[in-house]
């Protein structure tokens, strides 16, 4: 779509979801506007499928998810100045957040805070599979400079993953972000990291401190942020305005830093270490079946947006043991998703449908980007998307079997396979393999034909004005 085009689609969308007095808050991930609406009943879902643009319109984590593709990022921006919006809702204003069952409210809040981080984890962690490739062809070495350099640029953001995590979840928990991440700088100083590498016992007030490494850690810095919000809300109420600037990060930091590493600190390192070690407990009494059920269900999960639910559980894995293998097993999904999407492409013989699903094909083996092939083209016709599902799991349990994993959160495409270079490396690529190519012959042969496609009849123009006053839809 040109980029000249999103003027009317962003107005298009806003006026569709019940205008601007109907949304409190809009974020977006690598595919979907995440609308946080106040009345579910105002949103036309039926004209929102039907605009050119929009590939899916999902009610899902008690978010109307609308489905863009590759240009999400530009639609975004085009709403979100028009209207002069806020990315977070006031929390205090933020009535719908009452109507959402604990399991949308966890969802929403992963999203939040998991989101803007996975562009750079991603990058970094195809950096690391590169790093491999080039020691394992005897490129580089490990004490040269060039790679030591490099493998900062890659490592640093895992190491330091309390620090990024701090940041998006003070955006999201309402709190100061710098205290947030003095914090994190707090967790990682490297005096205390040593104490912990040394054995050390130290007290706070003759009160013993249980010293955790959360050097990649995930859960501790996340509840501490949380708890830090609440913090920071019940001392703006008491301190006097000619103080707040320095009080209240001064009282935040003396109570949340001994609070952190007295409490929250190692109960959270203890929760996370039940995780993983639960998940490690799964997938080891029987690798394949764990994997080939994963893997089948995958796509019901990613269509309902319901993945960022695992997404806590994937970074714990990366801190405990280094790699994780939940997403991994996952990963051939989109391979099977645009096999299944190719095998219609090259089956129809409909000039729009091939030209949909040509480029929700190449979309998804190149960048791993599968809302397009699923919603516009596999899930549309139904063969093709079980066909797709079947593949997967049979992926997810050769992947389990290997025991493939990854340095980071990927998501599964040509252009990242060196990310997955390790242990059972060979094995994922022939998983990936068989989900593409199986899933591409099946639906050439058995899971499409024309006969399928419907008549789609030509939405009708709305006479109503779409011009969009410009406007803080955030509560004041």
């Amino acid at each position: 779509m040109a980029k000249k085009n999103y003027d009317e689609l962003a107005a298009k969308i806003m006026l569709n979801v019940g205008g601007k007095e109907n949304v409190n808050a809009l974020t977006h991930c690598a595919t979907r506007l995440r609308f946080k609406v106040k009345d579910k009943e105002k949103v036309n879902v039926d004209r929102l499928n039907k605009l050119s643009g929009v590939i899916k319109v999902i009610d899902a984590g008690g978010q109307m998810q609308i489905v863009i593709g590759n240009h999400v990022a530009d639609v975004y921006e085009v709403i979100a100045v028009a209207n002069n919006m806020s990315k977070q809702v006031n929390a205090a204003t933020d009535k719908s957040e009452e109507k959402q069952n604990i399991f949308n409210l966890f969802i929403d809040t992963v999203a939040g805070i998991f989101t803007p981080t996975l562009g750079v984890m991603s990058g970094a962690g195809m950096l690391k599979g590169l790093l491999i490739l080039c020691t394992t062809m005897g490129w580089l070495s490990a004490d040269m400079g060039t790679y030591r350099l490099l493998y900062a640029a890659a490592d640093g953001v895992f190491t330091f993953l309390p620090f990024f995590l701090a940041y998006t979840a003070a955006d999201k928990f309402k709190a100061d972000k710098f205290v947030a991440v003095a914090i994190a700088s707090a967790l990682m100083y490297p005096d205390l990291s040593a104490a912990f590498t040394n054995g050390e016992s130290i007290t706070f007030l003759n009160i013993p401190v249980v010293l955790v490494n959360y050097t990649s850690s995930v859960i501790p810095i996340i509840i501490s942020v949380y708890v830090l919000s609440k913090l920071e809300f019940g001392l703006k109420k008491i301190i006097p305005d000619m103080i707040k600037r320095f009080m209240i990060p001064l009282l935040s930091l003396v109570i949340m830093v001994p609070l952190t590493y007295l409490a929250v600190g190692p109960v959270a390192d203890t929760v996370g270490k039940l995780l993983a070690s639960g998940y490690t407990a799964m997938v080891g009494f029987n690798p394949i079946i764990a994997g080939g059920i994963l893997g089948l269900l995958w796509p019901l999960i990613v269509m309902f947006g319901l993945h960022w639910g695992f997404v806590p559980i994937v970074f714990n894995n990366i801190a405990q043991y280094g790699r994780d293998t939940l997403f991994t097993i996952t990963g051939p999904n989109n391979m099977a998703q645009a096999g299944a999407t190719l095998g219609v492409f090259l089956k129809t013989k409909n000039k729009d449908l091939k030209q949909l699903a040509g480029s929700s094909a190449l979309s998804a083996v190149l960048a791993g980007i599968t809302e397009p092939a699923i919603y516009g083209v596999t899930l549309k016709y139904k063969k093709p998307f079980y066909i797709g599902m079947l593949f997967s799991g049979i992926a997810g349990a050769i992947v389990a079997a290997v025991g493939a994993g990854a340095p980071t959160l990927l998501g599964t495409s040509l252009l990242t396979l060196p990310g997955y270079i390790g242990k059972g490396f060979v094995g994922f690529l022939i998983a990936c393999a068989i989900a593409y190519f199986g899933s591409a012959i099946t639906t050439y042969f058995f899971g499409f034909n024309d006969s399928m496609i419907e008549v789609e009849e030509e939405p009708e123009e709305s006479e109503e004005a779409v011009e969009i006053e410009p406007t803080n839809i955030a509560a004041d």
